[in-house]
C-alpha cells in the first residue's frame, strides 16, 4: 500500500500542538475589519483550538 498524501490546504491551516491537539487560526479577518470593533479584531488575533468532533477528521487529512 502507497503512502498517504497530506492534504496540502490542511497542512497549510493547522499545527499539531504537543498534546496532540489541532490549533487553528480565526475566521473573519479577511475583510470589512472597519464594521467590527477594536475589542473584536483583538481577539480574533488569537489562534483557537479544532473543536473536539472535527479533530478526527481534521487530522485525517494531516496523516496524524
Amino acid at each position: 500500500m502507497p503512502k498517504m498524501k497530506t492534504h496540502s490546504s490542511a497542512k497549510k491551516r493547522f499545527k499539531v500542538t504537543g498534546s496532540g491537539k489541532l490549533k487553528r487560526f480565526q475566521a473573519f479577518t479577511s475583510h470589512m475589519m472597519r464594521n467590527k470593533s477594536k475589542k473584536a479584531k483583538l481577539a480574533l488575533r488569537d489562534s483557537a483550538l479544532v473543536s473536539v468532533a472535527d479533530t478526527p477528521r481534521m487530522k485525517r487529512l494531516l496523516c496524524k
